[in-house]
């Protein structure tokens, strides 16, 4: 009789018990959203934390009692937790009212030591002070890898340049997935190990080489086959700095990048097309004939570059 009894009052603590922690994780709904979850080492990873107010109440959202109301919790798949570079860092705050949702876009990379191979688990984790607790998003899982080296060359910053006098390693990868291979540039310092940019240039169709050239100021000039008679010019400076992207049509046979007598570097052999009057034309039939939009780091990536779940401010 009396065991009955406790093993009762045990059962009803217990539903008491999950009854206020489903109350309290209702009270703010926590939820990331990644577009891919397949990076290369150093690459912006851009994360959308989104925030929903369902409390009932407004809720104040500030930086309180030693703790940052917005973060992130990063650890390996095997449970080893990932410090922050700093936190020496401050969050304007905010009132987030009843009913009310915001999404912030964070680009992890400069804020955690990420650059290692292999899985990682991500939580945004947001403290609300006058509730005293964290409230953790579900966690998502991104896979850091590398590409195959296509170019490398060591060069040196030339003076009245930022940085002049220092060295540059420049490294042009290929990423291989199931359905593509996308194209990445990557500047370092040869000596100080700082990376200034992995940027993703974008899609390369399997039988066009890219053509790269460097320039007299050794910046880097890239010229890609992204699609059927499409490509892509890149200029990238040596701090990693994008100078400048434009799209080209193909007019007769495959364009080429040529040095001109002063030195700067020319697309030849192909019509460069008006993004403005691309976007104003009806829609094509045919997609694989259509030039290709500039891609960058932000953009969504094409569907092959999710990986199964086993694999893990700006």
């Amino acid at each position: 009789m009396d065991a009955s009894f406790s093993l009762g009052r045990l059962f009803l603590v217990t539903l008491a018990l999950i009854s206020f922690i489903q109350v309290a994780s209702a009270q703010l709904q926590v939820d990331i959203k990644l577009k891919r979850t397949l990076y290369i080492s150093y690459e912006p990873i851009l994360i959308t934390v989104s925030l929903t107010n369902l409390s009932g109440n407004p809720l104040p959202l500030s930086d309180a009692d030693g703790n940052h109301w917005f973060g992130f919790q990063i650890e390996t798949l095997d449970g080893r937790p990932i410090a922050p570079r700093s936190l020496g860092y401050t969050n304007e705050p905010l009132v987030l009212q009843s009913g009310q949702k915001l999404s912030r876009t964070v680009n992890l990379t400069p804020l955690f030591p990420i650059g290692e191979f292999g899985g990682y688990r991500i939580r945004a984790a947001i403290y609300a002070a006058t509730l005293k607790r964290y409230f953790n998003s579900p966690p998502l899982n991104i896979e850091i890898t590398d590409g195959r080296p296509i170019f490398q060359k060591t060069v040196g910053v030339p003076e009245g340049m930022p940085g002049s006098g220092e060295t540059r390693n420049i490294t042009v990868l290929t990423h291989r997935l199931p359905n593509s291979t996308q194209l990445y540039v990557r500047i370092e310092n040869a000596k100080g190990g700082t990376v200034f940019c992995t940027h993703r240039l974008g899609r390369l169709v399997s039988y066009g080489t890219p053509e790269i050239l460097l320039d007299k100021k050794n910046q880097i000039h890239i010229l890609q086959n992204v699609a059927p008679k499409a490509f892509l010019y890149s200029h990238i400076g040596l701090n990693g700095e994008v100078l400048g992207r434009k799209t080209y049509s193909q007019i007769v046979k495959r364009p080429i990048l040529r040095e001109s007598p002063d030195g700067t570097i020319q697309v030849i052999g192909a019509q460069e097309i008006d993004p403005t009057a691309e976007a104003a034309k009806p829609p094509s039939p045919s997609l694989s004939d259509r030039p290709v939009p500039l891609p960058d780091s932000a953009t969504d990536a094409p569907a092959d570059e999710k990986r199964p779940k086993h694999i893990l401010s700006e």
